[in-house]
């Protein structure tokens, strides 16, 4: 079997730098198994799956260790794969995923998509999650059982963090954003998940989908700029619309070619 590969940049407008993804264009879903080791194989943060159907395509995610219910630079790759290599002609491109239908469109020289907002609520302070973050937050939230969002005074304090991943092992959590306002833009973040196999996400849409409402409630700003703090770094914008979140970014292609199995 005979496999197109992909490999991006997403939320980036220069190779090395913004969250790598891979794309595989399948004519049919192959066995989850399957998918799961090419995941593996590949080893970005996630590869995405995608089926074309009639006006739309299906669309699944994989961690090197799990499937995600969500991946917002997994979407924005896919997205630019449709426009640039499957259907030219196309402006916007929706996909049916775990968390709904999801759609991207054609915003200037950058590629726009729709994601659920999914805001946090005030929540305790784990001891755990102090222990491994290393500094003491202003604020703790989360987003139902899936993120804590952890509020700083300082962007520099958002750089300066180097959690203890073993302890972060411990916190009953998929993952932990990190956030403070920025000296340039509205707000910085960063995202730990280390129970994915990696310890840090270079660029998360899907945790936008949780910064996004917090920093509208408190910037009062329903357009906002982002940066995420990683080593490789990325940038967005931020647009809050009623429960939806626009996400603007842009992506680059690193390589492509065939998968054999």
């Amino acid at each position: 079997m005979k496999i197109p590969f992909y490999h991006l940049d997403a939320f980036t407008d220069r190779q090395f730098a913004g969250n790598p993804s891979a794309i595989c264009p399948l004519e049919e879903f192959i066995d989850e198994e399957l998918m799961q080791k090419i995941a593996r194989e590949n080893n970005p943060s996630e590869t995405s799956f995608i089926v074309k159907r009639d006006g739309y395509y299906d669309a699944r995610w994989f961690t090197e260790n799990k499937e995600l219910d969500l991946s917002g630079h997994g979407t924005l790759s896919s997205a630019y794969i449709v426009f640039t290599k499957l259907e030219p002609e196309l402006d916007r491109v929706k996909f049916k995923t775990k968390s709904g239908i999801l759609e991207v469109y054609k915003e200037g020289d950058h590629l726009a998509i729709d994601l659920p907002a999914r805001p946090a609520v005030r929540s305790e302070m784990p001891y755990e999650l102090v222990l491994a973050l290393g500094k003491l937050p202003k604020h703790v939230y989360r987003y139902a059982t899936r993120d804590y969002m952890v509020i700083y005074d300082d962007e520099d304090q958002i750089l300066d963090l180097d959690p203890d991943f073993e302890e972060l092992l411990k916190v009953q959590t998929h993952g932990v954003i990190c956030t403070a306002p920025g000296h340039d833009v509205d707000f910085v973040s960063r995202y730990f998940f280390p129970v994915t196999g990696k310890d840090e996400d270079p660029v998360t849409g899907s945790a936008h989908c949780t910064l996004a409402p917090y920093w509208n409630s408190v910037l009062n700003k329903r357009v906002m700029t982002a940066k995420q703090l990683s080593k490789r770094g990325g940038s967005l914008q931020v647009e809050v619309i009623g429960d939806r979140i626009k996400l603007m970014g842009k992506v680059v292609t690193y390589m492509e070619g065939t998968i054999t199995v």
